[in-house]
């Protein structure tokens, strides 16, 4: 594959990743396509593709940034997945759609507890110590460890908030933090971040991350070329 078709793992909204998928083959989406013809991306693209699809059809969709522990055992790896509300069992549903009609899990369509940790459930469990913070991290490299987990859960607070970032996006504080360079005060206002987002209280998680100019996304990410 050319080089410069790598570039596309850097596209942030769900319009432009169709707009590509259409320049390379206009066959309907539902129609499977070639490598070839698909757009290069990671597990957040497959995640913001899959949730802007479903919001399509007016099903309450979010994207959720955190772990997974399904890829390789005894860790938990950076992972991006969909979350859909179910009216009728009442609760959210988890689907990884990067691994629907493989063979990683049986049932990717709706993913049991502990198979995907968002990251406000991995730093509570983290927080409380029930966790290894050391199995927490990116594949194939060396990035593990506690500041994995912060980062995420900044990313999560904006994800929840309709703003997906890229998985390498950095705003705020987050840089500071992957270089263990932030203190209680940071880890304290992840605690309230966490806290909101696990407890469901959205008002909650919105103002903290608008209110927060550390957790809120700058325009210069969204909006890299004004």
């Amino acid at each position: 594959m050319p080089a410069k078709r790598f570039t596309e793992n850097q596209i942030r909204p769900a319009g432009r990743l169709v707009e590509i998928l259409l320049s390379l083959d206009r066959a309907p989406l539902v129609e499977p396509r070639r490598a070839e013809f698909r757009v290069v991306g990671t597990c957040r693209h497959f995640a913001v593709l899959a949730c802007a699809l479903l919001r399509s059809r007016g099903i309450p969709s979010r994207v959720r940034c955190g772990f997974a522990t399904y890829f390789q055992p005894g860790q938990a790896l950076d992972h991006w997945i969909v979350e859909y509300q179910d009216g009728d069992r009442g609760r959210w549903v988890r689907i990884d759609p990067e691994i629907l009609g493989g063979d990683v899990l049986e049932h990717p369509d709706d993913l049991r507890p502990g198979e995907f940790l968002d990251a406000a459930e991995a730093w509570r469990a983290y927080r409380r110590g029930d966790v290894d913070a050391t199995v927490f991290g990116v594949h194939g490299t060396e990035n593990f460890g506690p500041a994995e987990i912060r980062g995420n859960l900044v990313r999560d607070l904006a994800s929840v908030n309709k703003t997906e970032m890229l998985p390498w996006d950095e705003w705020g504080r987050m840089t500071e933090a992957y270089a263990y360079e932030t203190g209680p005060d940071y880890d304290e206002l992840l605690d309230a971040v966490a806290a909101a987002l696990v407890a469901e209280d959205l008002p909650a998680a919105t103002a903290l991350y608008r209110g927060r100019s550390e957790l809120t996304v700058p325009q210069r990410l969204l909006h890299p070329g004004a």
